[in-house]
């Protein structure tokens, strides 16, 4: 009678997501990823610890939209009245005009940082007070050093002493703190050093434009609402005093510019004026003296009544043209001549024009006395309107000039925050464990994607294999070949052997269910010999061989095993026996059968070491010696086990599965893959060798296979007194 079972049809693989298997397999790495998780935790610490403070500064800015001047110049005023956008205004904040200007006062063209360990040697010195700290008030060097850094080390604290030197630690020149030092066209000037002798600083000049852009970078300058006018200006760094002095400086500068673009027109207005102003006087005080002249020589001649209503006329017109002059040289500096205002002013003034030609006709029709004193009188009275209204245009000017103050207001000068800003420890740290975690659970879940061994029976048994037995991994066993090591005397079987050891050991009554399934496995085998490989070398065979014979011999049955790994076989050890002669001494001819056999110390137990190791193992097998002995122990013994190398490594399992009725495979869980599985099976059947079934060793209760539906094995045993 044989074992026969209906292998169900192989299932397509689901796609559906086993949550169940997916907790287990975390729960099973739970200790990987609690370490992972930790470790991240603590680098987390460490860097919130280590990290520089970084500090915020901010200031607040008004930029109202209002007229300029004085109220109640009237048209005056209304020319110099200006609106300007946020946005117009941020970009004058951010330009180098106005940020040079902090660049050049507070020599940010200079760049100090002191030198420490690396990654760890700053937080260290701030934690333990120990800052070193540097202040250069001028630093000046020829351009090709521009960009290139310098190294200062402190020579002597007490004296302020110290040296610079170049990249290639040569000395450039040494110095004393508060008194410039110089060497060809290298200026330094050290205005405070706080540190000890020996400290060292890295000493970086660097170009004003690049001084300009980094800190258009570091810069925030935003509009606080909408069309609110109010700025907001930030900055952040490591100094609070320093950002402090920036943006202050940075708000005052662009307040002076503001001040100053609004009062420069008025300015070249002013220019303008006064530079006519002589010309004017000069022409007045002619014209006065040729009228005089004139009434002397003619002995003061009146002008009559419509001689009169003419010259006020033609006054009047001459002033009109005066003040539309005045006002097209203003407004021609701010449109051309296509802009309908500057259009208007020209259409007016030809029709004044127009008006002074038709006077002047009209006058051409008085006497030649009265034409020539009415003539000269008019030159006298424009002049001298001209000359009042530039000297009133010109004390007009200096009032907007001297009330101008600018649409822009500082509202709250630079204040830096206590608290930094950067790093924020408490997130850092969280940040820092979720990541750990997360980064732990995927290399479980990759982990377990990628592994390929066998932990579930269903695996093998969809390979036409059936599973005899799933042999649990015995931590007393572990204990056992910890406590033997590689020790090279020979303990006694207790010591060795699980099955004699602890008898009551979940793996030895995982094989005592196996030898109730070799017992009807075997009834229709050609004969007793049972053959135990598999696939690849560290599964277990050698254990499962060794104890299963100890269990099928203390059922009252003679049992012979037989090491026939002649290449690394170690079953001696676990039997308690010498390596002396052995299988290979017989099939080369040296020893006879007799003295093979062994007693390990269990009764009904017998066994054949693999002797000296050979240069041909597989053609010894191939003699007829080895197939005289299998005879010899299948006429003698009621089973015969031989323990054999794996059939994927070399080729010995084939030849000794031709004298073997039964055969089967051992394969380590979570170590041998399906692949390997059907290979092994494959090459065997190639040589006309039948697999009867496998067996699962060292199964390891997991919980991804418990929550994941898979079975496994059942503790049922009592406890042995030793």
């Amino acid at each position: 009678m044989s074992i026969t079972q209906n292998l169900p049809p192989k299932q397509t693989e689901s796609d559906e997501i086993d949550l169940g298997k997916l907790f287990g397999i975390l729960v099973d790495r739970s200790w990987m990823i609690v370490a992972i998780t930790a470790i991240f935790t603590i680098a987390g610490v460490c860097y919130a610890l280590l990290a520089t403070p970084i500090y915020k500064a901010d200031a607040l800015l008004q930029v109202e939209t209002k007229s300029n001047g004085m109220p109640g110049l009237g048209e005056m005023g209304e020319f110099f009245a200006q609106e300007s956008s946020a946005t117009t205004e941020i970009e004058i904040i951010k330009s180098r005009m106005v940020l040079g200007k902090t660049v050049d006062k507070l020599n940010l063209t200079t760049v100090v940082e002191p030198k420490y360990i690396p990654v760890i040697g700053k937080g260290l010195a701030r934690l333990s007070d120990s800052n070193t700290s540097l202040s250069i008030t001028r630093f000046d060097v020829p351009d090709y050093f521009v960009g290139k850094p310098f190294k200062l080390v402190v020579m002597n604290e007490e004296k302020g002493s110290y040296s610079l030197l170049d990249m290639e630690e040569r000395e450039i020149l040494t110095g004393k703190v508060n008194e410039l030092a110089q060497k060809s066209d290298i200026r330094i000037f050290v205005s405070n050093f706080v540190g000890n002798s020996g400290s060292e600083f890295s000493v970086l000049k660097r170009s004003r434009l690049d001084a300009i852009q980094a800190l258009q970078q570091d810069l925030s300058v935003t509009e606080r609402g909408k069309q609110t006018g109010i700025l907001q200006l930030s900055l952040t760094g490591e100094s609070r005093r320093k950002i402090e002095s920036i943006l202050n400086d940075v708000s005052q500068n662009y307040f002076l510019q503001n001040v100053e673009r609004n009062s420069a027109e008025a300015e070249n207005s002013l220019d303008f004026l006064r530079k006519h102003l002589p010309d004017i006087k000069t022409e007045l005080v002619s014209a006065e003296d040729k009228l005089n002249r004139y009434r002397q020589e003619n002995e003061s001649i009146d002008l009559g009544l419509e001689a009169k209503s003419t010259l006020d006329v033609m006054v009047k017109l001459e002033a009109q043209l005066n003040e539309l002059t005045f006002k097209e040289s203003e407004i021609s500096q701010r449109f051309t001549k296509e802009h309908p205002a500057y259009s208007a002013l020209l259409e007016k003034r030809q029709t004044l024009l127009g008006e002074r030609e038709r006077l002047n006709r009209q006058v051409q029709k008085l006497p030649k006395t009265q034409r020539e004193i009415l003539r000269m009188t008019r030159d006298v009275e424009v002049n001298q309107q001209i000359y009042v209204q530039l000297l009133n245009k010109v004390q007009e000017l200096n009032i907007v000039k001297a009330s101008t103050v600018g649409n822009v207001r500082i509202l709250d000068s630079a204040q830096s925050y206590t608290k930094a800003v950067k790093p924020k420890k408490s997130l850092i740290v969280v940040l820092a464990t979720l990541l750990g975690g997360m980064l732990a659970v995927a290399i479980a879940l990759l982990r377990a994607a990628f592994h390929r061994g066998v932990e579930n029976p269903d695996d093998i048994e969809a390979l036409g294999l059936p599973v005899y037995a799933s042999v649990p991994m015995s931590d007393w066993q572990i204990e056992i070949e910890k406590k033997r090591g590689n020790k090279k005397t020979v303990l006694p079987v207790e010591q060795t052997l699980l099955a004699v050891s602890n008898p009551a050991d979940l793996s030895i009554e995982a094989l005592r269910s196996l030898r109730t399934s070799l017992h009807f496995a075997m009834m229709e085998a050609k004969n007793n010999i049972l053959m135990i490989s598999g696939p690849s070398p560290g599964i277990g065979k050698s254990f499962v061989s060794s104890n299963m014979a100890a269990v099928v011999a203390k059922a009252g049955q003679k049992v012979l095993v037989i090491d026939a790994d002649m290449r690394k076989g170690r079953m001696e050890q676990q039997l308690s026996v010498e390596n002396k002669v052995g299988l290979s001494d017989f099939l080369s001819g040296q020893t006879s059968i007799e003295n093979l056999i062994k007693n390990p110390g269990v009764e009904n137990l017998s066994f054949i070491n693999r002797g000296s190791v050979p240069p041909n193992p597989s053609e010894l097998l191939m003699h007829p010696r080895f197939k005289e002995l299998m005879n010899w122990a299948s006429e003698n013994y009621d089973i015969v086990i031989v323990d054999t190398p794996p059939i994927l490594a070399v080729t010995d399992p084939a030849i000794v599965g031709a004298h073997a009725g039964t055969t089967l495979l051992v394969g380590r869980f979570g170590q041998n893959t399906a692949k390997e599985i059907a290979v092994t099976k494959q090459r065997f059947e190639q040589n006309g060798i039948e697999v009867k079934g496998f067996i699962l060793n060292a199964v390891v209760r997991k919980a991804s296979s418990y929550y994941g539906g898979n079975y496994g094995y059942y503790n049922y045993s009592y406890e042995s007194k030793k």
